[in-house]
């Protein structure tokens, strides 16, 4: 087991214990410290934010778009947002984790935030009020694109995520493989965990490009040392209202290039 000292002091033990980060007696071990680490990495980069959305004491609205089990959104809310007028929506298609996270909101008397059993499309029904900021974090391969589609959707002032297991691409990169033979490119993709790298790294890529061409000025950083974790791509989007037809016209070129024609409606929106 290992100290609590890296636990920020506002931090409610309870949420901790409850999302076991904590064992029940209060102790951490390697996993949950590394855990926690990435939240509290994260939460150094949404805190100033949150900072900006909630000015002058305005109400504001974060969505947490594939929560999961809602990691992200408890200590968002347990750290900042219980203390302004903002609230909290978690978005998950899993309807066990949403009922467990409606439990923990309603045990902690965290007030303001609610919880949608929905899939990218019922959500865009659904949440029909103004959002803020959308976050991700470690929503698994599509599921970050839902959260990015949801985010431009809305025209939220800012899109934050931390993408996992981007198969979707590598699938389809394998799939086109012997037709790309004579473009010299497809050596960047022809051994198996080449495929793979390649299609997380090209993910991402279509990813910025398609937020910077529907008005977002796009910062992509690490998020902590690689010795934590391998997921460690933060991209962050602010709404300028801006369109970039250019990022555009490379969505579609890059599309060509490497044979994911497929893909248009996913990238050009």
């Amino acid at each position: 087991m290992l100290p609590l000292d890296e636990i920020k002091p506002q931090q409610s033990i309870e949420l901790l214990k409850s999302l076991h980060i904590l064992t029940r007696d209060g102790k951490i071990n390697q996993d949950s410290r590394r855990k926690l680490k990435q939240v509290y990495h994260l939460y150094q980069f949404i805190e100033p934010i949150l900072t900006e959305v909630s000015i002058d004491e305005a109400s504001f609205h974060v969505i947490d778009h594939g929560a999961g089990k809602s990691y992200l959104g408890f200590i968002l809310y347990d750290l900042f947002i219980k203390l302004t007028q903002g609230r909290v929506t978690g978005i998950e298609i899993n309807p066990a984790l949403v009922e467990k996270s409606q439990a923990l909101a309603k045990t902690l008397a965290f007030d303001r935030m609610s919880f949608v059993q929905a899939d990218v499309a019922h959500a865009m029904e659904v949440v029909n009020d103004r959002v803020d900021v959308v976050t991700a974090l470690h929503a698994c391969d599509i599921a970050t694109d839902d959260a990015i589609h949801f985010g431009i959707h809305k025209e939220a002032q800012w899109i934050v995520v931390v993408p996992c297991c981007q198969a979707e691409v590598a699938s389809h990169l394998k799939k086109t493989k012997s037709m790309m033979l004579d473009n010299p490119l497809s050596e960047l993709w022809r051994h198996g965990i080449h495929t793979r790298e390649m299609g997380s790294h090209l993910t991402n890529v279509l990813r910025c490009l398609l937020l910077e061409s529907q008005g977002y000025q796009v910062t992509v950083t690490e998020l902590v040392g690689w010795e934590h974790s391998m997921k460690n791509e933060l991209i962050m989007a602010k709404f300028i209202g801006q369109k970039n037809n250019k990022s555009k016209r490379r969505i579609e070129k890059m599309l060509d290039e490497f044979g994911l024609q497929a893909l248009q409606s996913k990238f050009l929106i």
